[in-house]
């Protein structure tokens, strides 16, 4: 990713706040493993040192004074930009380097931080002159992994994995994703295909850049920690920085890269913790997720079914929105204890949004849905007489306030609901907003030698390598300015019409500048747009046409000197009017309503929310929660007569 070098935009101090969601998020992905206080009670001293174990963990992935700042690279043989976000930090008086490097929201670590924190991901191992291709931004094929079968269990599909060589196999230099299930790969012989796709290593230009200007550190000779990856996987980072006599494992000398972490105990040989604490914690499988959101669905609608038979609806109001479905079924969900609570998330399933979810119900006949405009789903009827729901036998669900479960002081019941506080499932949702270009039939001759079609929608920068193609195909730049394109006949027709001055004086030079090319081949395509949420690609979305949609707040006076707040245009954001609402009401301490917009279509209304008071600012940090960036939303202040 990063074999040419990204543009870095200026370095900020990281705040104690961001620095602790992002080592939270590191935490939380790499399922590193945090003591708890009852874990030891032998003396004052040991709680002590445990109960601090979550901060020292922090500061040894990230140390204070971190620094970040966003960057952007080209990738690929079609220089597809990839933007993310760098943290730099030193620990001990080192110089700052690269620590982790954030891309879509995915934390990857640095071999940096391999060297210095051992065995936070798996380890595959390949021939040397194999990984001399990796550090030159090869891929690892299936064939060129080495050490197995069988391979380290946690290297599973799109986990993100070291690679050494077998020759110094302790010294992790490349850090990829694994591209396959590489611990259920029975035999690497004849076998095809990519194991693990390169996304960073030693000599790279993140590896290269520091504070300083000054080249890359070179690796170590030899790291301890790494040398056995078997017995290394039974201990965790987290008990080296909690300083605690928890590990099983023993070297023949110290471990170098522990010093850091405060690890410099030997273990204890008598320790009764078993191993089986040390382990990360279980994942729930998905297909039990799948299964458990399932039933309740089944579940939900049997109970309905039951206990309103007089009326053909069961007792539900349809249209129901997606996010109102997943908070009926909740209280249906086989919740147990307090792994459940954390473990049963939509997010979690196969299907990852609500949407998803209810079109798989909507494909096996149980549910109509209806996408409304903006991209919301919504269900329109449910199908009472579905065998699935008329045979579903109940199973028991738990207790409310079950004697000895309880999670901060509330029952399961409660701390399920606090893991799924909103009815929004857009809280915490990543958004794109994208523009897309669909050519006219006039720039047809333009699109034949990079082989597009007229029927596909392309990104700027798509088209921008649409034109460039063509012109090197019928060499048109000019050999005395690169800059200049030579027009032929068939380019001044697609592009230039002669109906303004400048194309009228492009035509008269027979010449112009490559980007006002670019520029006016822009302006000959029909405009579409799309909100991508989450993982979404255009490929899951229907682009609509025109222009990319804005989110209003309106500030008006009423009724005297009476403030009011309005928010209209959220549902093309994913977002539901009337949980933004409800939220708005707590934050704003005043009363809130959701009406339908004048001039909207009733078949698909756009709803208005009004708010007490002047509360842009609180409704803009509400939005900015939800995904929704701060140019997307146009503001007009009328209380003061002038637009923001």
């Amino acid at each position: 990713m990063f074999k040419k070098k990204p543009n870095i935009k200026s370095l900020a101090p990281l705040r104690s706040s961001d620095r602790r969601r992002v080592t939270d998020q590191i935490i939380s992905d790499y399922q590193l493993e945090v003591p708890q206080i009852e874990a030891c009670k032998d003396s004052l001293e040991e709680q002590a040192n445990i109960s601090s174990a979550t901060g020292r963990l922090r500061n040894a992935l990230l140390p204070d004074g971190s620094l970040s700042a966003k960057f952007s690279t080209k990738v690929g043989p079609d220089l597809k930009v990839v933007s993310g976000t760098i943290y730099a930090g030193a620990s001990d008086g080192d110089e700052q380097r690269v620590l982790w490097f954030k891309v879509d929201d995915k934390l990857y670590p640095t071999v940096y931080t391999l060297w210095r924190h051992p065995r936070i991901v798996p380890l595959i191992h390949t021939p040397d002159f194999v990984l001399r291709k990796m550090r030159g931004g090869a891929d690892l094929m299936i064939p060129g992994l080495a050490r197995g079968p069988p391979f380290p269990p946690r290297a599973k599909l799109d986990s993100i994995v070291a690679v050494a060589s077998l020759e110094n196999p302790s010294i992790p230099v490349v850090v990829g994703v694994c591209e396959i299930d590489v611990s259920a790969i029975s035999q690497v012989q004849g076998a095809k295909g990519h194991a693990v796709r390169t996304i960073h290593w030693e000599g790279d230009e993140i590896w290269i850049w520091s504070h300083g200007g000054h080249t890359g550190r070179a690796s170590p000779n030899r790291i301890e920690a790494w040398d056995n990856e078997d017995r290394a996987e039974k201990c965790t980072l987290v008990h080296e920085i909690a300083g605690m006599n928890l590990a099983k494992c023993k070297s023949d000398q110290p471990d170098l890269n522990t010093d850091s972490i405060g690890s410099s105990s030997e273990p204890d040989p008598n320790e009764h913790l078993g191993e089986e604490n040390l382990l990360p914690h279980e994942q729930l499988p998905v297909k039990d997720i799948d299964k458990a959101f399932w039933d309740a669905f089944l579940f939900t609608m049997h109970h309905h079914r039951v206990t309103h038979p007089e009326t053909a609806r069961h007792g539900l109001d349809f249209p129901i929105p997606q996010s109102l479905l997943i908070s009926k079924i909740i209280p249906f969900l086989p919740v147990h204890n307090a792994d459940d609570v954390v473990a049963l998330q939509i997010k979690k399933s196969s299907w990852k949004s609500s949407k998803k979810f209810i079109k798989s119900l909507e494909k096996e006949g149980l549910l109509k849905s209806k996408d409304r405009n903006g991209g919301e789903t919504v269900v329109q009827d449910v199908d009472f007489d579905n065998l699935a729901i008329t045979t579903f036998t109940p199973y028991k669900l738990p207790d409310k306030e079950p004697t000895g479960a309880v999670v901060g002081g509330a029952g399961i019941e409660k701390a399920f609901k606090a893991a799924h506080s909103t009815a929004d499932d857009s809280v915490g949702q990543q958004l794109k907003r994208i523009s897309l270009l669909k050519p006219k039939d006039r720039l047809a001759p333009i699109l034949e030698p990079s082989s597009s079609s007229l029927h596909k929608l392309y990104l700027p920068a798509e088209v921008r390598d649409i034109v460039t193609s063509y012109i090197e195909s019928e060499n048109l730049i000019s050999a005395a300015n690169k800059r200049l394109v030579i027009l032929n006949p068939v380019l001044a027709n697609a592009v230039f019409d002669g109906q303004s001055s400048m194309d009228r004086e492009v035509l008269a030079k027979g010449s112009v500048p490559r980007d006002a090319l670019i520029e006016r081949t822009v302006q000959g395509c029909m405009l579409y747009w799309a909100i991508l949420r989450n993982d979404e690609t255009t490929d899951d979305v229907k682009p609509k046409a025109g222009n990319p949609p804005t989110m209003k707040i309106l500030l008006e006076t009423r009724s005297g000197n009476k403030k009011v707040t309005k928010v209209s245009g959220v549902e093309a954001f994913h977002i539901d009017p009337q949980a933004l609402a409800e939220e708005l009401q707590k934050a704003c301490a005043s009363s809130t309503s959701v009406t339908q917009s004048q001039g909207s279509s009733p078949k698909s209304p756009v709803m208005e929310i009004m708010v007490q008071g002047p509360q842009k600012d609180i409704v803009i940090k509400a939005l900015e929660k939800r995904g929704v960036h701060r140019t997307w939303i146009e503001i007009l202040d009328k209380t003061k007569g002038k637009k923001k």
